[in-house]
Parts: structure tokens; sequence; C-alpha cells
């Protein structure tokens, strides 16, 4: 039978072995993750213009003929999630949707992807005029702040203005035009949303150490209606690319997902671990009366 001291010693050396474990594992995803941060771009598509119809969206590498991403009937207001591509130039063409992937394009941009870089491809303003515009996107800000840029988009409110609490995002921004990120206090805040008619408020709320997107498009009740973005989230490297439920966005609903961290699963181990060894004497005990 182990001493009292004995089982101590030995619950405490399963402990740091469990700690360990679970500490070599995070630094292994850790390592993984900056490793594809460090050999891939990313790249989503946006269909942002408002008297568009639907577009089917191709993109090829540069001078190849077999597309890396193909999006099929994507209606104004839709957003891809970010795709990651190896560095180098891209092809995007936007057709009408359902015609022949041999067609002439309707409109065509060339993107060049750098590794640890990631960009949104949009379609933006207004037919005749549509243009595609290739727009960097931040993935990380200042330490313990979010960043927030306006995409103007609406036809409807050619005019918008964008202030999150007190900080100004947008000003008198007219469509088609986009800000550059600002950053802001992160936490719940209200976000007032601008037109020559009226302002809308609403609650959001901004993680720290995130960049957001914010676009303004058309509603059919002709009030403006704000896609909400998440572009990159907490300290990672890697883009997130989800649509949050800001109003009158169209995000369908994201299933939570509910993951036990790996310093918690280590040390419910270790604690468990520890519960068996001190257990196992008085469990032997009782069966001996």
């Amino acid at each position: 039978m182990l001493s009292p001291l004995r089982r101590t010693l030995a619950a405490a050396s399963l402990t740091a072995l469990a700690f360990t474990a679970a500490s070599t594992h995070i630094a292994q995803a850790n390592t993984a993750r900056n490793a594809t941060a460090s050999t891939v771009g990313w790249v989503r598509l946006a269909h942002l213009s408002p008297n568009t119809p639907a577009v089917d969206v191709y993109l090829y590498p540069f001078g190849g003929n077999t597309p890396e991403v193909l999006l099929k009937h994507v209606a104004y207001g839709t957003l891809s999630p970010y795709q990651p591509l190896a560095p180098g130039d891209y092809l995007v063409a936007m057709r009408g949707a359902g015609a022949s992937a041999t067609s002439s394009p309707v409109i065509s941009t060339q993107v060049d992807v750098a590794a640890g870089r990631a960009y949104t491809v949009v379609g933006l303003g207004a037919q005749p005029a549509l243009t595609l515009q290739v727009l960097n996107d931040d993935l990380t800000t200042a330490p313990g702040k979010a960043a927030v840029r306006v995409i103007a988009a609406s036809l409807q409110n050619p005019t918008v203005s964008v202030v999150a609490d007190t900080d100004t995002i947008a000003a008198n921004l007219h469509f088609p035009a986009f800000t550059t990120y600002q950053a802001i206090d992160p936490g719940p805040c209200p976000l007032h949303v601008s037109t020559a008619t009226a302002t809308q408020t609403t609650q959001l709320d901004f993680a720290a150490d995130s960049t957001y997107t914010l676009a303004i498009l058309d509603n059919g009740s002709g009030a403006p209606r704000v896609l909400d973005l998440t572009d990159a989230a907490g300290t990672s490297a890697l883009p997130k690319g989800g649509v949050n439920t800001g109003f009158g966005g169209t995000a369908q609903p994201q299933r939570a997902q509910s993951v036990l961290p790996l310093w918690l699963w280590g040390l419910s181990l270790a604690f468990g671990v520890a519960m068996v060894m001190l257990g196992i004497p008085r469990l032997r005990r009782g069966l001996r009366r």
C-alpha cells in the first residue's frame, strides 16, 4: 500500500505529466496555425451591386482555365467564406447566372494573393458602372481594440454615416465607396446608421483584437440594411469571415460550438487521476471490511 506521502507525490507527478501533454498539444496547434498563416493567403467574394442580377463567380489561377472557386447564382448581399489559396496571381470573373463557363465575363479583375494576407473581392456600384474592387482585409488591430470599416452598397440610401457609440466610422460616405478600418473600444455599443431621411440604432458587440466589415445594403422598406461581418476574430492569424446578426442582416444562424479548452482538459484529467490514486486505498479498505 502506498503511504499518503507517496500517493501525493504520485498524484503530483501525474498532474505535471497531464499539464505537459496539454501544453505540448497547444504548442503543436499554434505551430500548425502559424505555419498555415505563413504559407497561404485568403480570398472571399462578395456581390454588393444593388441592381445587378444574380451572377456566377469564378476564381482562376492566372492563366489557367480550371477555377479554384466557383460560386453559382450569387445574389446581391451575398458574401462567401474565405478560401485559402497558394500565393500568386488570380483572375476573378463574374458571369450572368447560368451563363456558359466559356462565355465572356460581365466583369473581371486580377488579385495578387500574398501569404498571410486576406482579401475581399467585391462587385460594387450600379449597372452599367459595376466594378470589381479588391479590398485588403486587416486580420489584426491594436492590442485590446476592435477595428471596423464600412462599405456603402445601397442605392436607396446613397449617403450614410455610421457611428459606433461615439466613434465615427463613416461620415457622409457616398455609394459606392468604402472606408479604411477604424480602431474602437471593444464591447457592446449602440451602432447609429444615419441616412438622408432617418437614423437607425441597434446594439452590436465588438470583440477585442477582432476586425469587422459593415456593409450598408438596400432594403425593401427603404431603410438601410446592415450586413455585419467578422473578418478576423481574437488573436488568431487566420481570418474568420463569418456573418454576424446585425440589425437587418441576412445571416443564417450559426451553430455555437462548445469545446473544452485543452488546458482545462489537462487539469480535469490530472484531477481525475489524482482522485483515483488517492481513492484506491480507501476502496481497498472498504472491500476488506
